[in-house]
């Protein structure tokens, strides 16, 4: 973890923090960004066989990496925050990430989520990966412009109709996406992996 804070633009700093630390913060500003949502929790409504269930079950989980970090203004007010686990050997999944409406249009986004990108992406992970409201234009843009692409689309029972953004740290790996995803034609490199004539 680091604990310096890295500076951004007018003042603004972003600073990594442990679990403990971050969620309190978090939960100042979650009813304000995402209170209107109509997110529906089920593990609120498990029968007590459930939740025991479900902790018996996140033990076996180990310790998987996690990275937390918040957006400060000059009067040191968390004005943003994003957090995300590793799920798998491979695959980092940015779970939730923000910035305070009062503090949107300046590009606090773009520079949090490029030091996500970096942090996760030295890590070693192959693939990083966020899932949005479908309508959510103001993460999902910025992460289209840094490289993220679509990778699929699903209605969930906690969120409704959301939008799977998957960023490939592996160069090739993203050039395949876009052509799989019909973006890009097969160029030569494309067309000798993919074993194409």
């Amino acid at each position: 973890m680091n604990e310096n804070k890295i500076p951004l633009k007018s003042g603004y700093y972003l600073k990594e923090m442990s679990k403990s630390e971050f969620f309190p913060l978090f939960g100042q500003h979650y009813d304000r960004i995402f209170g209107n949502d109509h997110t529906f929790f089920p593990d609120k409504y498990f029968s007590k066989e459930e939740k025991e269930n479900s902790k018996k079950l996140a033990t076996r989980m180990g310790d998987p990496y996690g990275l937390y970090v918040c957006v400060f203004s000059e009067q040191n007010e968390c004005v943003g925050f994003s957090f995300g686990f590793q799920e798998s050997a491979e695959t980092f999944y940015m779970v939730c990430s923000a910035i305070i409406e009062d503090h949107r249009g300046s590009g606090l986004y773009g520079q949090m989520l490029k030091y996500i990108l970096e942090t996760v992406s030295r890590e070693g992970f192959q693939i990083i990966y966020g899932t949005h409201c479908a309508t959510n234009n103001a993460v999902i843009i910025p992460k289209l412009k840094a490289g993220f692409v679509i990778a699929k689309m699903e209605i969930s029972d906690m969120f409704g109709a959301i939008v799977h953004l998957h960023y490939y740290t592996n160069t090739l790996r993203r050039k395949v996406m876009s052509y799989r995803s019909g973006h890009i034609r097969p160029d030569e490199e494309i067309k000798k992996v993919m074993g194409l004539d």
